[in-house]
């Protein structure tokens, strides 16, 4: 499978819906939804081309990355901030590798 940096864009937009899916139906939270679905339309943006700057995801990324940060040492709990903090990671560090 060849893996682009917009594919993996696509993987992870996908997945930051979902878990903001999973914050409002288990923690009860629209805060997660709501950030959730902003993030991913934005990153959406930069994935279809509108946004054409190629940076602009990562720095978005990198966002993210300081949010989950911040959420994981607050609850200190690896579940639900731990886990996309490593998807976040995973999907910058997948981006800039050339297959």
């Amino acid at each position: 499978m060849n893996l682009t940096p917009n594919k993996v864009l696509w993987i992870y937009i996908v997945l930051l819906v979902i878990g903001g899916l999973i914050g409002l139906l288990k923690g009860k939270s629209k805060v997660s939804l709501i950030l959730s679905v902003i993030f991913a339309a934005l990153l959406s943006l930069c994935a279809a081309g509108i946004i054409f700057q190629y940076y602009v995801a990562d720095i978005l990324l990198a966002i993210l990355l300081v949010v989950f940060g911040m959420r994981l040492a607050k609850t200190k709990k690896f579940m639900p901030a731990g886990l996309m903090l490593v998807v976040t990671l995973t999907a910058l560090a997948l981006r800039h590798i050339r297959w």
